[in-house]
């Protein structure tokens, strides 16, 4: 599995402030970081940026590219457009947009971007209602953004289409049929690539439990086709698991998901940054409905 590191956001309090200030030490420190942790891109999230947001971005691809070069790629984060467009005209080698939803008040003026600056783009399967309802309407949603892009000059080979990661403890169901459309893909659109926010699924439940969740779900997408993902950089487990360095893991999940009999109280205690093999098996079964979701679900 590919990855994308998700933690240059504003969201993160001493990233925000260096944001904030222009300050380039954080940033450029946080850039370096996960350049040693192996990510094969950088994402730069600027959220809303509606004050001052292409100043910003230049700055912060200027100080980014300044610190790692233009090896690693930068995925350009924001829903500022005239922000996307200051970063993509920066930007060396081949950025990602992140993201275009299927509205047409919003690819019409943003796809024309990733063609203008020969961008590889995230195409978020966000439509007029929102959320789709399942994997159907998810499919419904890449063909017209995948229309609108092919007319315009974007290859399916520039596409990464994200079908959106839902919160495990509130949309389960949600999970499945993003896993059933991963599945559908290639089908729609023919060498396109893929990639979500994987931890969305373990946003809400305590969090000691997000890394095994984010992991055991990536093991399940990219089963189904998934080619990258946003994700932890500094999550040595799942970064371990990406990068095939634990197939015992991938086999046990694998098993539940082929609904195989998995007896994890004879597995052995063999730890994984602290988790037992029983618990990938146990949080396959609660991600695929099997076992019903409490913030309990290890100690049962």
């Amino acid at each position: 599995m590919l990855l994308i590191g998700e933690n240059l956001n504003v969201i993160n309090t001493i990233i925000g402030r260096a944001f904030r200030e222009k300050d380039p030490g954080p940033i450029a420190e946080e850039a370096i970081r996960q350049k040693e942790k192996g990510m094969d891109w950088i994402d730069i999230n600027l959220g809303p940026a509606k004050k001052g947001g292409p100043e910003l971005m230049e700055f912060v691809v200027k100080t980014v590219q300044e610190a790692i070069g233009d090896s690693i790629p930068l995925c350009l984060d924001t829903s500022n457009i005239e922000a996307m467009e200051a970063g993509l005209a920066v930007h060396k080698g081949k950025a990602i947009i992140n993201s275009i939803m299927v509205r047409a008040e919003r690819y019409e003026k943003m796809i024309p971007l990733a063609v203008k600056y020969k961008a590889s783009m995230v195409a978020l399967m966000w439509g007029p209602d929102g959320l789709p309802r399942d994997e159907n309407e998810r499919a419904a949603l890449a063909v017209e953004l995948m229309y609108a892009a092919n007319e315009a000059g974007v290859p399916n080979e520039d596409m990464f289409f994200d079908g959106i990661v839902t919160p495990v403890n509130i949309q389960q169901p949600q999970l499945m049929s993003l896993l059933a459309f991963q599945e559908m893909l290639q089908d729609i659109a023919p060498g396109a690539k893929s990639t979500c926010g994987l931890s969305n699924i373990s946003n809400g439940p305590p969090e000691e439990l997000r890394p095994i969740l984010n992991t055991v779900y990536m093991v399940m997408l990219e089963r189904k086709g998934m080619y990258s993902c946003i994700a932890d950089a500094y999550d040595d487990s799942l970064v371990a698991v990406a990068r095939g360095k634990r197939p015992d893991i991938v086999e046990l999940v694998h098993k539940v998901m082929d609904g195989k009999n998995v007896d994890d109280k004879s597995l052995p205690e063999d730890l994984n940054h602290g988790w037992k093999l029983a618990d990938y098996v146990k949080t396959a079964r609660v991600i695929l409905g099997e076992s019903l979701y409490s913030d309990s679900w290890l100690k049962i």
